[in-house]
């Protein structure tokens, strides 16, 4: 790889950590267009799952005291029951059908009247959506923002939030990387070298944006969190209704 590829990829890298540091969203779904524009499908899958369970992992381990446990095994135990489920169906829906789909679930959630909405605070219901989210990632490679609006309804504080949902995301990565480092092309491959900067820029990136999520309100985490994920899901739609009507 060029020189200049490897500093581009980067400095993407760290911007994108950093960009998930502060609302641990987003950052993901900019770098996953970035490397499949430059390598193969299951080489860029494997480097965005090792630089997103880096990203992941330094952010839980930076906030580590304000993770809360139990959230985090019920959220693992329903993406262990839909792996297994799904290892029986293998199935892999349209492409436009996967965009919408990723788009509409936030706003799903929503629309139910507040006093009814799935919360962080309920066992049974993180289980629920971690069946949910890692079933998104096994038939589109992402969980979308779905997980992102889930921990926004609790009533865990920005930091809480950030670090809580970091731990969970960090087993849908590992997953992608097995899936596609094992199933899918069994002779993927990365550079060792690529995959210790990603993992470096990862963390510095990340380590950079605890400062500007300490400065933060909880209302202004909010409130931008909920922006991105309006903007995020809306491009989910538009992009699959366009692939819906031109294939």
């Amino acid at each position: 790889m060029l020189p200049a590829t490897i500093a581009i990829l980067v400095s993407a890298m760290v911007g994108t950590a950093f960009l998930s540091g502060i609302f641990g969203m987003a950052g993901g779904l900019i770098l996953v267009g970035i490397l499949l524009a430059i390598m193969p499908l299951p080489e860029a899958m494997m480097l965005h799952g090792i630089t997103q369970l880096a990203s992941n992992g330094w952010r839980g381990l930076l906030w580590i005291k304000y993770v809360h446990w139990r959230p985090v095994a019920a959220y693992i135990g329903g993406c262990a029951v839909a792996m297994i489920a799904w290892s029986f169906f293998r199935y892999v829906p349209s492409t436009p059908l996967a965009l919408i789909l990723l788009g509409v679930t936030p706003f799903m959630i929503r629309v139910i009247p507040a006093q009814f909405r799935p919360s962080p605070e309920s066992h049974v219901q993180t289980a629920g959506c971690g069946v949910i989210c890692m079933s998104l990632i096994l038939l589109t490679g992402v969980s979308g923002p779905l997980v992102d609006t889930f921990f926004l309804n609790g009533k865990m504080d920005r930091r809480e939030i950030v670090a809580t949902k970091a731990i969970c995301q960090m087993f849908g990565h590992l997953a992608k990387i097995l899936y596609f480092g094992a199933i899918i092309d069994q002779a993927a491959s990365l550079d060792p070298m690529i995959a210790a900067l990603a993992i470096a820029a990862s963390m510095v990136g990340t380590t950079l944006a605890t400062r500007v999520l300490q400065a933060m309100t909880d209302k202004q985490f909010r409130a931008w969190a909920n922006g991105i994920i309006t903007v995020i899901a809306g491009y989910y739609i538009v992009q699959g209704a366009y692939l819906f009507v031109v294939s």
